[in-house]
Formats: structure tokens, C-alpha cells, sequence
């Protein structure tokens, strides 16, 4: 019998418009009235609150050269008003809170201050001191009761929660930076950009939890002295220097897109918008010269038919076209993803893990069993392997379920190769059944009940190249087929019945290998030759749709190489934006990370992720 669908056909949506990657906001920037008096390195308190109202203090700043001011003027919506002074002049001070109840700390008047005031809408109470004093600070907050201030100059890391009365110290940001914005509340906020510790801005964002600081996702443009507004979902950052900029971006929660330009280019200006991201405000700084200016900034939501993977729709324009919304291989982009806390190079990983849920062990320079999570932002230390190793065969599995084995253990009998074998739970490992060939440099894919690890060789000074195979049960390691090309330092990819091996190196050998063989789960068969000679590269994905990135290309050495397989040959895309070799990584064709891996002069703990993204394809009839 025939269903309702072969009988009547089954519905597809019509659009005016191709579907879109996200529903973000934009918006843009206009002018309002000028402050009474201009001013630069000033600091506030605003509130954004609809396209009718932007309510905001301006507070101290510089009028000139060592000219330190005490002005406070207010705006609300359509002027500037003086009100009362500051108790104590000076610039560069770190400001949260609304116009009824704002609060400063910290700042600069010839001398390192941690100076704090609150304001009630009519004057200034002095309250107890920073415990760090300094100048350039990240600020947010809600209000005059509750703040949070951290970074800033001289060097600092600090990070200090005010309750209304008194500081209390709590955890340090990751990067030292000096003039960062701020945005968000005090158990709920943003670092952005600022001067690295090195000459030069940095592009580093990290989110506050109300406990501890973790990366998140850079900014497009670094710069210090610059704006932020809004919140953790919904922030902006805009203005700063060293030169004069108009840039505007704007955060939804995981991610930085431009939006429209400030009218005038400028730095050291004040601003904010602490009630979400609905406006904002930007006055005073220097463009140069110094400047009264005033700009509002107004979001516009933008209404549009998301892409989701697999929709299919019409388009009823002018191309009147059948379209589906899919991930094209091969492309993609990587992107800096949060930083691994110990460098390391030629450690194990889970090949199957995703992207959002890594998992990495083992160190490079001397046997170690350290582990860490990645959460999508940023990695986190874990309960440690059992048997420390280095050069070791990388991990079956995902971030909750892994299975490793092999490795470098100078303590390890036979000397040098280990067959110790462990797995991961997402807690702690616990020891298994040995491999029946000790070695180093193997190869691991599939999965921590189903797993193949394949080649390897004998050790530091050893003289030959494993070719055998084995397999994982869940429970112990058995000898299989051995690879028809002997090699050791390959990367691998898939699962247990689909998976395959390529590059490598044979014994000591310094030139390296293009050959790729795949596995069906019972034989090994010739695949499509690498476009270069690697070894010490990462893999990840499926037969049909993998990765391979990074490695040492001889005798070009450190290579950011990235190839996309089909299941019959391999497509050069989107390099690694760090060139290296020994990295450990895991996930699917269209979303995964490497991390670690050594560049001169050494071990480096960069992680990047690997996305690729959604576009519409026509569809065709044949």
C-alpha cells in the first residue's frame, strides 16, 4: 500500500531570500550632543537602554598634559549636564554601574592609585581601596554594590569582586593585558583585547564565571583604550588604538562580527552600555585632537531565514531554484581556539573526539601522563594517566571513552617502546591488557571498544619499523593483517571497518611519505596519494570526509598543510594558521581542533579549530 508522501508529495518552504548563517544584530552609530567639557582617558558609567534613551556618566579623564580632572557630567537621552565632582582627580580609572549608582576605582594622577568612589545619582562616597592599586583596568558591573575590576598597569593580573564596602581578591585573568575593555556583570563578564605584555594590542577575549577566567574566542581587530558594552550574549566593542580606529564588533555570545563604524575614528574615548547590547554610548578621547563628541550606537535586529543543515527550500526569486543548506567539502577555515596549559609535541588524542569535547595526554619531553579537556573555549586539567610516556600512538575514541597504548618510557620493558595500554572514562584512566608489540610512533583511529593501532617503530636508536596490526575489543589487543607500507610517524583517521593511514617515515630514514592505505575493517588497500611527503601530522574525520593538517614536510620542516580526503584522493584547503609538526587533535570532517605540537624554537601550546560552514547548493535533476 502506498503512503500519504508517494501519493501527495511532502511540503518545501518558499523563500524570497537564500536561508543565512545566524540572526545577529547590526546597527549603527549617530551623533548626539557634545560634552560640556572634552576630555580623554575618562572612564563611566552607562546604561543602554532603548533607541529613546542612553543614560551615561562621564567620569575624570585628562583635559591636557598632566591636567587631571574631577568632572562628572550626566546625559540623559538629549544633553550633557554637569554634576557633582570627583573626590579625587585623575585619569585612566576603571567605571561600572548606572547613573544612579555607579562606582570608580583605580586610576592614575601622577602617582598608582586604587582610589575607589560610588556615586547615588547626586555625589561621591569614598569606600576602601583596591588591594592592588593600578591604572588602564578591565571594568563591569551592575552597580555601585557590585563590581568586578581586573588587569591593568603597571602589569597586573589581578582580579578583584567589590560587595559594596571592600575588594576581595579572587582568580587571576590567563593574559596579563593593560587598557582592556570590559563588559558584563560582576559574576558574568568580558575581557577584551588590551595591550599584551608585549609591545602591541592582542586580540585575546576571556569570560568571567564568576569563579575563574577561560579563553574565549578572539576579536578581529586588536587594540587597547577601546569600548566595550553589553553583556556575556550580547556584548560590543568598538574605538581604541594605538591609531584611531571606528572599528565596531559585535558579540552573540560565542563569536566577533563587524558591525557599522563609529562616524569618527577614535581612542581613549569612555562609553558603555551595561543593560544588554540594545544601545550604546561612546564620548570624549582623542582622534586627535581631544574631543567633546558623542555617538549612540543602536542595534537593528536582523529577521532572516537560518540555515540548518539538510533544509531544503525553494527560492522564489528570480532563480526560482530547488536549494538545500549543506557543509561543501572541501573547505573550511581555522580559527584560534583557547590555549593547551602545558606546551607539548608528539603526544597522544583522541582522533574521535569533536570539537567542542577534546581530549589530549602524554607529553614530549619526558614521560608524563598529563591530561586535558577541551570544552570548546578552553582546555582544563584532568587526573593524570597511570603510566607516563611521550612519542606516544595517539587515542581510539572520544573525550568520555578513549583507549591508548604504546609509546616512549625510557623505565618501560623491553627498553624504550612500552605496551602499556589505558582508558579514559572522562574522569580517570584505569590500566588494561598490553599490546603484544611494545612501540612508539604507531598510529591509533576508531573507537575506544572497537580501536586499530597500526605501525610504529622500536625506540631511540632502534633500528627497525613495526609493521604490525592490532585491534581492540573493549578488552585486549589482538594481531591482525600487518600494513602493507611499513611506516612509523603516519597520521590515521576514521573508525574501526573504514579507516585509513598515510604519511610516515620508515626506520631512519630522514625523507618522509605521500602513501596512503585505507582499511575496511578486515584488509588494507591503496588510497589516493598525499600531495606532499609528511610525517609527524594529525589527522581526523571519516573515509569519506577527513582531515589532514600539519606535519614535517621534508626538508622544508615545520609545514601548516591542510588536505581534505573523499574517500579517493586528498584536496589542499585552508592552511594551519601556526606551522607544525606533533600536534594531537580529533573530530569530523567538517569540525575539529589540533592543539600542541613544536615550531621553532620549541614545544607551543596553540590550539586551532577546524569549522566548516554552511552554504546553500542548488539542486539539480538528472
Amino acid at each position: 500500500m502506498a503512503n500519504y508522501k508517494d501519493i501527495k508529495g511532502f511540503h518545501v518552504q518558499s523563500l524570497s531570500t537564500d536561508t543565512v548563517a545566524n540572526t545577529g544584530s547590526g546597527g549603527s552609530w549617530s551623533s548626539a550632543p557634545n560634552m560640556n567639557t572634552a576630555r580623554w582617558i575618562t572612564t563611566g558609567c552607562a546604561e543602554g537602554y532603548t533607541s529613546t534613551a542612553t543614560l551615561a556618566l562621564c567620569v575624570g579623564g585628562r583635559l591636557g598634559p598632566g591636567s587631571y580632572s574631577a568632572l562628572n557630567e550626566e546625559y540623559n537621552g538629549s544633553s550633557w549636564t554637569e554634576k557633582g565632582d570627583l573626590n579625587s582627580a585623575r585619569d585612566q580609572l576603571g567605571g561600572s554601574g548606572t547613573t544612579t549608582s555607579g562606582l570608580v576605582a583605580g586610576g592614575y594622577d601622577g602617582s598608582v592609585r586604587g582610589y575607589t568612589e560610588s556615586w547615588n545619582g547626586s555625589s561621591w562616597t569614598e569606600k576602601n581601596d583596591l588591594n592592588t592599586a593600578r591604572y588602564e583596568l578591565g571594568s563591569a558591573g551592575a552597580s555601585a554594590s557590585s563590581a568586578l575590576r581586573w588587569s591593568g598597569a603597571p602589569s597586573k593580573t589581578e582580579t578583584e569582586s567589590f560587595d559594596g564596602t571592600s575588594w576581595t581578591e579572587l582568580n587571576d585573568v590567563n593574559t596579563q593585558a593593560t587598557a582592556p575593555a570590559g563588559a558584563g556583570t560582576q559574576t558574568a563578564a568580558l575581557k577584551i583585547s588590551g595591550e599584551a605584555p608585549t609591545p602591541g594590542a592582542s586580540v585575546n577575549v576571556e569570560q568571567w564565571n564568576g569563579t575563574s577566567w577561560t579563553e574565549g574566542n578572539n576579536v578581529n581587530a586588536a587594540r587597547r583604550y577601546g569600548v566595550g558594552a553589553g553583556d556575556v550574549n550580547n556584548a560590543l566593542f568598538y574605538g581604541g588604538g594605538p591609531s584611531a580606529t571606528a572599528a565596531t564588533e559585535i558579540w552573540n555570545g560565542s563569536s566577533w562580527t563587524e558591525g557599522g563604524d563609529l562616524s569618527t575614528a577614535v581612542m581613549y574615548s569612555g562609553g558603555g552600555g551595561n543593560n544588554g547590547s540594545s544601545s550604546a554610548i561612546n564620548y570624549g578621547g582623542q582622534t586627535p585632537p581631544v574631543v567633546a563628541t558623542t555617538e549612540i550606537f543602536e542595534i537593528t535586529p536582523i529577521t532572516a531565514n537560518v540555515m540548518n543543515l539538510g533544509q531544503v527550500y525553494f527560492n522564489s526569486s528570480s532563480t526560482n531554484a530547488f536549494k538545500v543548506t549543506q557543509q561543501s567539502a572541501p573547505t573550511g577555515t581555522w580559527s584560534s581556539g583557547g590555549s593547551l596549559n602545558t606546551a607539548r609535541l608528539r603526544f597522544g588524542g583522541a582522533v574521535n573526539a569533536t570539537q567542542n569535547a577534546g581530549l589530549v595526554f602524554g607529553s614530549s619531553t619526558s614521560p608524563s601522563g598529563q591530561t586535558e579537556e577541551y570544552n570548546g573555549t578552553a582546555w582544563s586539567e584532568q587526573n593524570d594517566m597511570n603510566e607516563g610516556r611521550y612519542i606516544s600512538g595517539g587515542g581510539a575514541g572520544t573525550q568520555t571513552a578513549c583507549v591508548t597504548a604504546g609509546g616512549y618510557d625510557p623505565a618501560s620493558s623491553p627498553a624504550y617502546q612500552t605496551v602499556f595500554s589505558e582508558t579514559y572514562n572522562g574522569t580517570s584512566w584505569t590500566e588494561g591488557n598490553n599490546l603484544n608489540e611494545g612501540r612508539i610512533d604507531c598510529s591509533t583511529f576508531g573507537t575506544s571498544t572497537a580501536g586499530v593501532l597500526v605501525g610504529g617503530g622500536t625506540g631511540p636508536g632502534g633500528p627497525n619499523t613495526v609493521d604490525s596490526v592490532e585491534t581492540y575489543n573493549g578488552t585486549s589487543w589482538t594481531e591482525t593483517t600487518n600494513i602493507p607500507t611499513v611506516t612509523q610517524e603516519m597520521g590515521s583517521l576514521g573508525v574501526s571497518t573504514a579507516g585509513l593511514i598515510y604519511g610516515g617515515s620508515v626506520d631512519s630514514d630522514p625523507t618522509t611519505k605521500n602513501t596512503t592505505v585505507e582499511w575496511d575493517g578486515t584488509s588494507w588497500t591503496s588510497g589516493g596519494t598525499y600531495p606532499i611527503n609528511i610525517k609527524y601530522t594529525t589527522g581526523f574525520g571519516s573515509l569519506t570526509n577527513g582531515i589532514g593538517a600539519g606535519g614535517y614536510k621534508y626538508p622544508a620542516a615545520y609545514t601548516g598543510v591542510c588536505n581534505v580526503y573523499n574517500g579517493t584522493s586528498w584536496t589542499e584547503v585552508a592552511e594551519l594558521t601556526t606551522a607544525r609538526l606533533g600536534t594531537a587533535g580529533g573530530g569530523t570532517g567538517t569540525s575539529g581542533l589540533v592543539a600542541g605540537g613544536e615550531t621553532a624554537p620549541g614545544a607551543v601550546a596553540v590550539t586551532e579549530e577546524w569549522t566548516v560552514p554552511l552554504s546553500n547548493k542548488t539542486i539539480t535533476l538528472s
